[in-house]
């Protein structure tokens, strides 16, 4: 095999086991219960946020240098300290590491072990990890060359065997057409995805340069198909996981997800499900709690100078995120919502504008103002979460286009970025500068 094909297919495989962690696993399958044959338009939200968006986070970094503080410098030089701290802490230590053991434990250990309990695994759990990451330049090769092929296998035989063997046919669903496309969408927030893409595209372009892709161009097509190829295979993945949801013959929304992922498995590989469905889950959460762990120590470590140390911060996530993984998937999932839903507008705001307009636009002035715009409709949206917000406000800001479907910074983002364009977007005493 050509050399640069086995380097795309090792970080492309790589890159898909990083983003397709715990979530990836139990969420698809709880949105196919809720939406009857909304299947297709479903499928198309949730990839949306799942798999366009995340990949377009990756376009962004590349094109603004190495990293994500390359493309925050861009916009202001205290957005990457303070931006990249929220998006490290969320897929850090308080939400996303956690919930790659929990699930471990409740998917991959309880079914088995009905008497075990969660600290003894969560303990297993981070010390695998633990040396696992200690090592960052042998992140990509373990994840990308030994592990994610094996999860893939598995994953698509579960997958295939329910196509061609489907449990039940569609369910009634009170959604609506629309109302399925919201689900998908706002549930494609809880991958955590696109925030990890602007972290991970640096871990993937430093592996890219690492083996002899140092100039702009060869870097670039190493890493773009790569990131290509492991969004075709989410795709897959998530599409095949939202169909077996949908026609499992389960209408109970209260089941928690982890048992509905382990009653699809068993209607469909029989008495091999929890083996195939325990390896699944501790590959698909080890690749994912490795690549954000080492995301966490290298960003701290580069933000604090030095001062402190990428083993350091290792074993202090490592740490945290075993004593918080213990309190179960569910609640994790429930906690993670209000601050993913006003980190996400946010972050979404600054990867599309500077993807599309990166080229053109060199004034920082209207990707502020557009973040700004995306920040205030975020807060109201916290304020919304907590009932913090009266009727009569809520109905007035549904009158702000696509509010009540949780996309209500759409129109205020663009119209400040264009309006501020237009206005004075061409001084260059405030142009941004390309970093690499």
């Amino acid at each position: 095999m050509h050399k640069k094909t086995r380097d795309i297919l090792t970080i492309g495989f790589a890159l898909f086991a990083m983003f397709f962690g715990a979530g990836n696993l139990l969420l698809p399958p709880y949105i196919g219960i809720q939406i009857g044959d909304h299947v297709w338009v479903t499928i198309l939200a949730f990839g949306l946020t799942g798999i366009l968006l995340p990949f377009l986070g990756i376009l962004s970094v590349v094109n603004a240098g190495d990293k994500f503080e390359d493309l925050a410098a861009r916009i202001h030089p205290l957005l990457s300290p303070i931006l990249g701290t929220v998006i490290m802490l969320c897929i850090g230590p308080l939400i996303a590491i956690p919930r790659t053991a929990a699930t471990t434990y409740e998917v991959g250990v309880l079914p088995s072990f009905p008497s075990s309990g969660p600290i003894l695994t969560s303990i297993i759990f981070f010390i695998v990890t633990w040396l696992l990451t200690i090592r960052p330049s042998r992140v990509i090769d373990i994840i990308g060359n030994i592990l994610t092929p094996l999860l893939l296998i598995l994953l698509i035989v579960l997958i295939l065997t329910g196509i061609f063997s489907p449990t039940a046919s569609y369910h009634e669903s009170t959604l609506s057409a629309g109302q399925s496309f919201r689900l998908g969408f706002i549930e494609g927030y809880q991958t955590l995805d696109v925030l990890a893409s602007v972290i991970f595209a640096g871990i993937i372009i430093t592996a890219s340069k690492a083996k002899g892709y140092q100039n702009s161009r060869s870097k670039m097509q190493v890493v773009i198909t790569a990131g290509a190829l492991s969004s075709a295979f989410l795709f897959i993945v998530y599409g095949g996981l939202i169909y077996l949801g949908a026609t499992s013959g389960i209408a109970d929304t209260s089941i928690k997800r982890s048992e509905l992922l382990l009653l699809i498995s068993h209607s469909i590989l029989g008495p091999y499900a929890n083996i195939a469905i325990a390896i699944s889950i501790a590959l698909a959460c080890l690749t994912t709690s490795i690549a954000l762990v080492a995301a966490f120590g290298t960003f701290f470590s580069a933000l604090s100078k030095g001062k402190l140390s990428y083993k350091l911060l290792v074993t202090v996530c490592c740490i945290a995120s075993c004593v918080l993984s213990i309190t179960g998937v569910d609640n994790i999932i429930s906690f993670a919502y209000p601050i993913l839903s006003f980190v996400y507008p946010i972050t979404i705001t600054l990867v599309l504008y500077s993807v599309f307009f990166g080229a053109i636009v060199k004034n920082r002035k209207p990707y502020i103002y557009a973040l700004l715009a995306s920040t205030v409709v975020a807060v109201l949206y916290l304020l919304k979460h907590f009932s913090l917000l009266s009727e009569s406000s809520i109905e007035a800001f549904n009158y702000i286009p696509f509010f009540q479907y949780e996309l209500g910074w759409v129109m205020p983002s663009a119209i400040c970025f264009f309006a501020t364009w237009a206005i004075g977007g061409s001084g260059k005493q405030q142009q941004i500068e390309r970093s690499n």
